[in-house]
């Protein structure tokens, strides 16, 4: 079975432009309503995720790599699906480690200025237009958020997590930061935070930063075990074409 993936196709967004004329504001409106509904469709059945961020640009002999791809293994084990941006580094060792042990593995991709390459090892992964339709799609089916190392859209995926928590637009979900001298300097702004009533105290009480894988997993399954039941599984409609869950990998 070849898991070579085609290559995603730059996209040159005019959403952010300004207004436009009334046919392309339509046109954008039902765009972003399309892509909502089949984002629905593409994931209503993969199950409970525990979603992963991070860097793109690690390699395959990376410390970061290696860790996510244990992470990967560990939240198959646990009988979650891991969910990830779909593309290569951090997001690749994730779906790989699910994938590899016989775990579902899933993606949310974005098509980018430049070229971009869905990793392959996913069984299921859906392209979006545009960001804020993908973050919401990452979280939406989430039980819980593990941060590795990462730059500006990490940053960006972790802030919005964090703002969507404090203001209870999503509740209950724990946040694992993994690499402490990495994100050491973000810790102490967050104290500078707190420090100034910029944040409220509790408001990282859900926010875990850790070396320790064991301690990150255990972290998880606590809170989840506490807080949550499981959920029956959804029945599939043959009348609206669902599909079970593909053993082999499939695009959306």
């Amino acid at each position: 079975m070849s898991l070579t993936q085609p290559v995603i196709s730059s996209k040159k967004s005019l959403y952010l432009k300004g207004p436009q004329s009334r046919g392309v504001e339509l046109g954008f409106a039902l765009k972003v309503f399309w892509q909502i509904l089949a984002g629905n469709r593409a994931l209503y059945f993969v199950g409970p995720c525990i979603t992963v961020f991070g860097s793109a640009r690690f390699k395959e002999d990376h410390l970061y790599y290696g860790v996510a791809r244990e992470f990967g293994k560990r939240i198959a084990a646990m009988g979650f699906t891991v969910m990830t941006g779909g593309g290569p580094g951090i997001m690749e060792a994730a779906n790989r480690g699910a994938f590899e042990t016989g775990g579902r593995s899933v993606g949310c991709n974005i098509h980018l200025p430049m070229e971009q390459q869905p990793n392959k090892y996913m069984q299921k992964w859906i392209t979006f237009d545009y960001f804020f339709l993908r973050k919401a799609m990452l979280l939406k089916y989430s039980y819980a958020f593990i941060v590795m190392p990462g730059g500006f859209g990490t940053m960006d995926e972790l802030f919005n997590t964090l703002t969507l928590i404090q203001t209870k637009s999503i509740t209950q979900f724990p946040v694992v930061l993994y690499g402490k001298s990495y994100y050491a300097p973000l810790v102490e702004m967050f104290q500078k935070m707190k420090a100034e009533d910029t944040i409220l105290e509790n408001d990282l009480d859900l926010l875990l930063v850790t070396d320790d894988l064991d301690e990150a997993m255990n972290h998880i399954k606590t809170y989840i075990s506490r807080n949550y039941d499981v959920l029956k599984k959804r029945k599939r409609l043959w009348w609206l074409f669902e599909k079970k869950f593909p053993l082999k990998p499939k695009a959306i």
